[in-house]
């Protein structure tokens, strides 16, 4: 009984995962098309999960949050998003930043203006 209540709540879990890395593979199409293209990265953000930082071909950016690295990677590879290992390089020098960007990391860091 219990070996079957096991496997049960095993499946349920299972299907619960595909829907939530279903439900964030339909969002990063949804960046990849608006953006004509998009490459990512995944990175661990403790128990918070896995953060899916997206970063398209026009130099717009964006992330999501996976509950786990499973299910981000599996996001992934349903939307066909390419995924780099590191942020850094020729990845990182396609974020195109604006005024904003700008402007809300001097407020933070230097005590500018914050875009309150």
């Amino acid at each position: 009984m219990a070996d079957t209540k096991q496997a049960e709540t095993a499946q349920a879990d299972s299907k619960q995962a595909e829907r939530r890395a279903a439900r964030l593979a339909k969002r990063i199409q949804s960046f990849s098309k608006e953006h004509g293209g998009a490459e990512g990265q995944l990175a661990h953000i403790g128990q918070a999960g896995t953060r899916i930082v997206l970063v398209g071909e026009d130099g717009g950016w964006g992330d999501l949050v996976a509950p786990t690295y499973a299910i981000a990677e599996k996001a992934a590879e349903k939307a066909g998003l390419t995924l780099h290992e590191e942020f850094d390089g020729e990845f990182a020098a396609k974020v195109v930043t604006g005024p904003y960007e700008w402007s809300r990391m001097a407020g933070i860091q230097l005590g500018g203006p914050s875009n309150a």
